[in-house]
């Protein structure tokens, strides 16, 4: 349960720190909350566990991705590096944003690789995955409001009215 708090919390601050590095924050209506017929924002959260003294490596890596999105003109990874409590080692936010790249920003993106001598496709999972013990990950509706969130159940609710119980 301790487990479970901590990374309840950490996701919560991940979240908010992400927001807030990223300028992101839900739209808001005249009421304070969030338009109920606006789409959630997504995130992806990733958890891992890393094999003994690949850390840095790992974390390298992550680097190097980050330089290549940047080419596309994308935001770096939200990282967060385990200090103390739980038993994992990093955790990633990524926000679902549906980018996709034009063709120039693909090759500008297979130049950066090129020139990071990175590998792409199944190699870059193979090479990564040898600095990983273990790995989690989660798709998450955020940074919402609990007001925000409500909004959308009332108005699912409204719409899809529930047979009167007897």
């Amino acid at each position: 349960m301790k487990t479970l708090k901590f990374l309840l919390a950490g996701a919560a601050t991940v979240l908010a720190s992400a927001a807030f590095a990223q300028g992101a924050a839900p739209a808001a209506s005249a009421s304070g909350t969030a338009n109920a017929a606006a789409p959630w924002p997504e995130a992806w959260f990733e958890i891992f566990k890393l094999a003994p003294g690949k850390q840095e490596e790992f974390i390298r890596r992550i680097d190097r991705a980050d330089q290549v999105a940047a080419t596309a003109g994308l935001p770096p990874i939200q990282i967060f590096v385990h200090e103390d409590g739980a038993d994992w080692d990093v955790l990633l936010f990524k926000p679902v944003t549906g980018f996709k790249p034009t063709t120039a920003q693909e090759a500008a993106m297979a130049a950066k690789r090129k020139e990071l001598h990175m590998e792409s496709g199944p190699a870059y999972f193979l090479g990564i995955r040898e600095t990983i013990a273990s790995h989690t990950d989660s798709k998450a509706y955020g940074l919402l409001s609990a007001a925000q969130w409500l909004d959308k159940l009332d108005k699912w609710r409204a719409e899809n009215p529930q047979p009167a119980q007897k």
